[in-house]
């Protein structure tokens, strides 16, 4: 199975397509999903390229997510250890998305062939997810209900390391604030013109300032999408700012999103303009189930991390020569916090070796946040959700960098999404097999849920401050 979704995986690290438009994509899964026996709906909840692939009746239903997204302007280029002018130009898995799709859908196989054979009760759907890089396709799907048709979820993340994924993560909104001026001749009629370039100048300043009285955990960071063109001879009257907001509680991110607003208005007023927002998505912070993360540890260290055959150790050194020690070393601080007495070992494996084995320890009482976002936070708000993180690219490799597109079809990559696949199949199986495993787990959900509140504020609509 893990052989035949290789190239499953290949192929869609060719496609390399953007948020909602992952039609090859998609289909190359949900294709797969029903040669393996699933029934498929594609289109749910609304969105194009999202869909369901469910095989059995009955409980528990065991959802595994898929992801199959790009990152715009990475290089999109297999093997190489260089970076080249204009690679930027191209659209590339720099989050090894490709690989997730690929490694859920074999999990979510392995636990169907589980039921089969043993003609048990009890329901596997595969999820395809559309739109998680600056999309969140999972959380409009849940705010329409989808995660409750399923009990529990399961899914991983490539990462140049293996372990739990019990971090939880940033809450976030991401929101357009659009300015109009009046246009006029920037020498010789400059009086009759109103910026609206300087609005969004003055906007990210006031911003700026505002960082030093926000929560020391929150982040919010801007790209200018439009300066209204490209003469400077003529006063802009049309210009845009895309803010992404950040905190750990999506409460929080609401608080600064409005004193966001305020700084806007301000800039306006301060420039005679008139301000719109348009609200672009929202995400919940990601809150991981105790008892599903037990099991997938357990998986993980029952398996045991890939073996790597000279040729792999060879080339994966290769690219960890392309990074610097800060890049090896980012992740070393909470490593050892987590890693206790065998951090030593490891740290002296990670300086010394190419590519990671074993595991970071897991244990329940950690309470780390990691200053990223996903939208499988919307999930885990709905039902029981357990991650995992394993090794698909060298020591040290970052997220959204070349290098890990570089090393997205390599052997290692390819041992990393069928590890996987391993690991979140045999949790699925343990869970199936042993009824009171199942129920831990959703008397601990129960004993930790919140009211979930969906963190889409408003519609995609033009709004006035």
């Amino acid at each position: 199975m893990s052989k035949k979704l290789e190239d499953v995986a290949k192929n869609i690290w060719e496609y390399a397509e953007l948020r909602f438009q992952e039609h090859k994509s998609a289909k190359e899964l949900a294709d797969y999903a029903q040669s393996a026996g699933f029934r498929v709906e594609m289109g749910i909840c609304g969105l194009e390229t999202a869909f369901r692939a469910t095989y059995g009746s009955g409980h528990p239903v065991i959802a595994f997510l898929g992801e199959y997204d790009a990152l715009q302007g990475l290089s999109q280029r297999a093997d190489v250890t260089t970076k080249e002018k204009g690679d930027q130009e191209h659209n590339g898995h720099g989050c090894g998305h490709h690989l997730l799709g690929a490694g859920a859908l074999l999990g979510a196989e392995i636990a169907k062939k589980y039921l089969e054979e043993n003609k048990l009760e009890g329901t596997i759907i595969y999820y395809g997810c559309p739109a998680e890089e600056g999309g969140s396709g999972k959380t409009v799907m849940a705010v329409n209900g989808e995660f409750k048709n399923a009990d529990l979820a399961l899914t991983w993340h490539p990462f140049p390391y293996n372990g739990v994924f019990n971090e939880s993560t940033l809450a976030n909104y991401q929101v357009a604030f659009r300015f109009e001026g009046k246009g006029s001749h920037a020498a010789g009629s400059p009086h009759l013109g109103r910026s609206a370039l300087d609005a969004v100048e003055l906007m990210n300043v006031g911003s700026n300032y505002l960082r030093e009285h926000v929560i020391q955990e929150a982040r919010f960071h801007y790209a200018v999408t439009n300066t209204g063109g490209i003469s400077p001879n003529v006063v802009q009257p049309y210009a845009e700012v895309l803010y992404l907001i950040r905190a750990p509680k999506l409460s929080q991110v609401d608080d600064i999103f409005e004193r966001i607003c305020n700084v806007a208005r301000g800039a306006a007023l301060m420039t005679d303009t008139k301000v719109t927002f348009v609200f672009e998505k929202g995400v919940s912070e990601y809150v991981g189930n105790k008892e599903i993360e037990k099991i997938l540890y357990k998986n993980i260290l029952k398996i045991g991390s890939p073996k790597y055959i000279t040729e792999e150790l060879e080339y994966a050194q290769k690219f960890k020569d392309t990074l610097t020690d800060e890049e090896i070393t980012s992740n070393f601080g909470w490593m050892e916090e987590a890693s206790g007495d065998s951090w030593k070992e490891l740290k002296d494996m990670m300086l010394n070796e190419p590519l990671f084995r074993g595991s970071i320890p897991y244990s329940v009482d950690d309470k780390r946040l990691l200053s990223g976002s996903t939208d499988v936070g919307d999930v885990s708000k709905n039902i029981p959700t357990g991650q995992i993180a394993i090794v698909c690219s060298a020591v040290g490799t970052p997220s959204h960098s070349w290098q890990l597109v570089a090393q997205g079809k390599s052997s290692v990559a390819m041992k990393g999404m069928a590890y996987a696949g391993e690991v979140l199949g045999q949790t699925a199986i343990d869970i199936l097999k042993d009824k009171s495993l199942y129920e831990r787990i959703m008397k601990s959900f129960e004993e930790t849920k919140e009211v979930y509140k969906s963190p889409i504020k408003f519609t995609k609509e033009p709004r006035e401050l």
